[in-house]
């Protein structure tokens, strides 16, 4: 037997040898190395860190729910912190979100929201089929979440398990005309189930952004033709915008929201997708073959949902989104130094997400100067994956000023290598 890890990591090619570290332990932005390294996590681990690793409020919710009650089937049961999750999250969102529906990942709400949708019109005894989905898009790497997604290197082997879809350009300004025009024409048919959407930012398909005008756009469009509107704010949620929902700087409110990643402050797996009451509404019935026909073996989980609860009480007895401002601040002012320095384009912002494009002749999400950063900000004590050519933070928000100081840089000092 070799003496290699028997571990897949995801997205990783093994075959290029690159070093995998063990990490022992973390706190704050920072990760502690088994080697004795301090490695600031820069893109949050995926996105899902908020107010940072191992926070001690969250720390405690958890050990003090493993304690009383650590699973329990959800068909047909409830426990205590699903119930406060459920409320306490009615009472941030929208109010036309009544009703909250437990997964597990990112991907799963996604499923459940399409799920959702098609299951709305199903029972109203006017099924719909088609789906709208935008260009460049990423929502997850099940099924239903990888059909709803860009086609390409991330799903071209699994293409035959890929349902079809109806896809509108990105709207790049100046061209957000023929985003508005192709959705209206996909719409107007009265076939469309529902439009998908990531508000704001488009994450893995290269931080791509796009102003509020044109998500509320988008809404209006939908409604005008009684389509479902779903929002993925699997990644933009929890402040990462700027507010707790990208969608809040549209004025939109969707039929269907998809929330992860920062539900539980990035402690543990959950998930919620929340939905109007006429979504729930086409589902309840004496008629059981007309019940959401979904679950998975931990839905609402006690212990993720203890966890959830406590970062909601973060949000409601700090001020995240003042540390997230400062944050925002701190960031621009660095990444504009350092793009007045080298071949980059653009550079662009949404609240603590910023990205900004190296010039190279493989532009794309295998760029090769994709590994060379990311080698060379790991030398540094830097955890940071830029999307091939796209360079891009996304912090904790209790990152301080002198570790975007640290990070900033190092950024400085790659790309003089690199380029």
């Amino acid at each position: 037997m070799s003496g290699r890890s028997p571990v897949w990591h995801p997205f990783h090619q093994h075959g290029l040898g690159e070093p995998i570290p063990l990490v022992e332990r973390a706190e704050g932005a920072v990760l502690h190395t088994a080697d004795g390294r301090e490695v600031l996590d820069v893109i949050s681990s995926w996105w899902v860190i908020t107010h940072g690793h191992n926070h001690p409020r969250i720390v405690e919710a958890i050990q003090r729910q493993a304690e009383q009650l650590d699973q329990l089937i959800f068909a047909g049961w409830t426990h205590q912190p699903a119930e406060d999750l459920a409320r306490g999250l009615r009472a941030i969102m929208p109010q036309e979100l009544e009703y909250v529906f437990y997964s597990d990942s990112g991907s799963t709400a996604v499923e459940v929201a399409l799920k959702m949708a098609l299951g709305f019109w199903a029972n109203r005894g006017k099924p719909r089929a088609k789906i709208v989905v935008m260009e460049h898009s990423y929502h997850g790497d099940t099924i239903g979440a990888m059909s709803v997604g860009e086609r390409g290197v991330f799903n071209r082997a699994y293409s035959p398990l890929l349902f079809d879809v109806e896809t509108i350009p990105f709207p790049h300004s100046g061209r957000e005309q023929a985003t508005f025009d192709a959705l209206e024409a996909a719409c107007k048919g009265g076939d469309t189930a529902a439009f998908i959407v990531e508000p704001l930012v488009l994450g893995a398909g290269g931080m791509l952004m796009y102003p509020a005008d044109v998500l509320h756009e988008m809404r209006a469009t939908c409604a005008r033709h009684d389509t479902l509107f779903i929002a993925d704010e699997i990644m933009t949620g929890w402040g990462r915008t700027g507010t707790l929902l990208a969608c809040e700087q549209a004025g939109v409110v969707p039929d269907i929201l998809c929330l992860a990643k920062g539900l539980t402050g990035g402690s543990m797996p959950l998930a919620v997708t929340m939905a109007t009451a006429p979504i729930y509404d086409a589902h309840y019935s004496p008629d059981r073959s007309k019940l959401f026909f979904h679950s998975s073996s931990f839905t609402a989980n006690p212990i993720a949902c203890a966890a959830a609860n406590a970062n909601l009480a973060i949000w409601r007895e700090e001020p995240v989104l003042d540390r997230i401002a400062s944050l925002t601040a701190h960031e621009a002012a660095g990444f504009a130094r350092i793009a007045a320095k080298y071949p980059i384009t653009n550079l662009r912002q949404t609240g603590s997400i910023i990205a900004m494009d190296v010039e190279v002749e493989d532009a794309g999400y295998l760029a090769d100067v994709g590994l060379k950063m990311r080698a060379g900000l790991f030398a540094r004590d830097i955890l940071l994956r830029p999307l091939g050519n796209t360079l891009y933070l996304m912090p904790p928000y209790c990152i301080s000023d002198a570790q975007l100081d640290r990070t900033m840089t190092a950024i400085d000092e790659v790309l003089a290598e690199v380029l």
